[in-house]
């Protein structure tokens, strides 16, 4: 069937094509069912959609996920051709029966997901398969191969490069703005491809951009490396594991994150960007991705084992995730406190203390430490080293290399929140300090955010300031002060946590009679 084509703009995240009704059955398709759109050196799948008033009859309405839409947009006809379901569905049905993938079988998979052939429904059933069956490290290992093939490489002219990622869960975790300038100003190479936030307050690309341009080219990346030594980008600008972004999407409304796509995502990166060696960051604790110890430990073998089949030496630090790092929670806030401790005049000993640890494992990877990496990371932090480094980084990505703590200004509207009780703050829930923070309008506000006043072990009195609450906008500063009402970030409890008292009693004076 030729058909005149015409744009919707609307993303709805996977190929659509809008037919009229009389146009559908005519061709014989249902909606869901798939059709090929074909074109002169051009072919593409999509998933039917029937509208009585959206498209007219003759014409094919296009939902665009694929960048070659644009391309069939501009033609004045197209041909349209009934297709079958892709292999993928028949291979999702087998994960979601309990058995093992292929290596063939686990590449068609990803090769249909950067593809856009595998509809929102298939592709939420490949990630719930693998959330409940899980996978093999033979899966795992061939699932991360796939998805850095599908993707763009980086490939730097000298070695060994090195990297560092954070597995994630803890507000405030800004130490990527630390640990990057501390291994290049010691001579490794670290070109840090970091991602956005998708259910946290920031992630680090949405932190440096307050600095810097992180919308790099592969060539960028490549250039500001070698030259600089570090660099600071989003991964999703260039390209690196697309899978990844296109599961992702699908998992954030399921609030789920299974197991082995973790360790395929994170070291699909690391190998795109040519890592010799890695470490990994596992934050533990209460209100965070690794909830406990076993866990992490489980996390840290299968990260090396799958980055030992690589090509990629990994090793991962299990780190406190008990509460946030530092006390700024927000993209312009803690680029600010990152800057702060890098100029040495941070106040949270937590920032300096873990961003310090992180770079100092590193170094000794790298052979420049020998059993002193985080004296000599301090040593290049307080020297001024590091932040001489940042600041080429910055203007090397188009920011101001001059830029001071102090010019990093947050929302400019304020709310303060007081403690309804009086004792000591006994327990910090992450997940309710980002939900705040979210509300607030973070991290796409990006002077949206929190400054925690008082943390774990600090003496609080009624009516003290525990946090402020910041926003760009009054109408979200509202919603974030009633978000904060309604949850309990902060547990402040005194030194008495409940009183029993005695029962009471009726005494009898048998003594007496009548």
């Amino acid at each position: 069937m030729i058909l005149k084509p015409s744009i919707i703009n609307v993303d709805v995240g996977e190929n659509r094509a809008i037919l009229s009704e009389k146009d559908a059955r005519d061709l014989g398709v249902r909606s869901l069912d798939r059709v090929k759109l074909i074109a002169p050196e051009l072919s593409v799948t999509a998933i039917v959609g029937t509208s009585s008033t959206m498209v007219k009859e003759g014409s094919v309405g296009l939902m665009c996920a694929h960048e070659c839409y644009a391309q069939l947009s501009s033609l004045q006809n197209i041909e349209i051709v009934p297709t079958t379901r892709p292999d993928s569905v028949e291979i999702i049905k087998k994960k979601m029966d309990g058995k093992v993938l292929t290596s063939p079988e686990v590449r068609t998979i990803v090769k249909d997901i950067v593809s856009h052939n595998l509809s929102d429904v298939e592709l939420a059933a490949y990630i719930v398969s693998t959330q409940i069956r899980g996978m093999n490290l033979d899966e795992v290992t061939e699932l991360t191969k796939s998805m850095v093939e599908t993707g763009t490489t980086i490939e730097l002219d000298k070695h060994p490069i090195f990297d560092f990622h954070s597995i994630g869960g803890v507000p405030g975790n800004k130490i990527t703005m630390l640990v990057v300038p501390i291994v290049a100003a010691a001579g490794l190479q670290i070109p840090k491809t970091c991602s956005r936030a998708i259910s946290s307050a920031c992630g680090t690309a949405d932190i440096f951009e307050v600095l810097a341009n992180v919308s790099l080219s592969k060539q960028q990346i490549k250039d500001i490396t070698q030259s600089i030594g570090g660099v600071i980008a989003w991964g999703g600008y260039v390209n690196l594991a697309p899978a990844d972004d296109l599961i992702i999407r699908v998992e954030y409304p399921l609030s789920i994150d299974p197991y082995a796509q973790v360790i395929a995502s994170v070291l699909a990166k690391k190998k795109a960007v040519g890592a010799d060696y890695f470490l990994l960051d596992i934050p533990t604790g209460p209100h965070t991705k690794v909830p406990d110890f076993d866990l992490a430990r489980r996390y840290a073998h299968d990260f090396i084992e799958v980055g030992r089949r690589l090509g990629i030496k990994v090793e991962c630090a299990i780190t406190y995730g008990g509460q946030p790092i530092g006390t700024h929670i927000g993209p312009a806030l803690e680029s600010r406190e990152a800057l702060m401790a890098l100029e040495g005049i941070c106040q949270s000993t937590s920032v300096v203390e873990k961003g310090c640890s992180m770079a100092g494992l590193l170094l000794e990877m790298g052979g420049v430490a020998d059993g002193n990496g985080k004296d000599m990371a301090r040593e290049i932090l307080t020297s001024g080293r590091a932040l001489a480094k940042l600041r080429e980084i910055i203007g090397a990505q188009g920011g101001n290399p001059d830029v001071k703590s102090g010019d990093i200004m947050p929302g400019k509207f304020q709310a303060t929140i007081d403690s309804q009780t009086e004792g000591y703050v006994t327990a910090i829930n992450n997940k309710d300090l980002v939900k705040i923070a979210r509300a607030a309008g973070a991290p796409k506000d990006k002077g949206a955010g929190l400054i925690l006043l008082k943390k774990r072990g600090h003496q609080v009195k009624r009516g003290e300031p525990v946090f402020e609450v910041y926003a760009d906008v009054e109408i979200k500063l509202d919603a974030a002060r009633k978000q904060a009402q309604r949850l309990t970030p902060i547990t402040v409890e005194g030194m008495v946590l409940e009183r029993i008292p005695s029962r009471r009693t009726t005494i009898v004076d048998y003594t007496k009679t009548e």
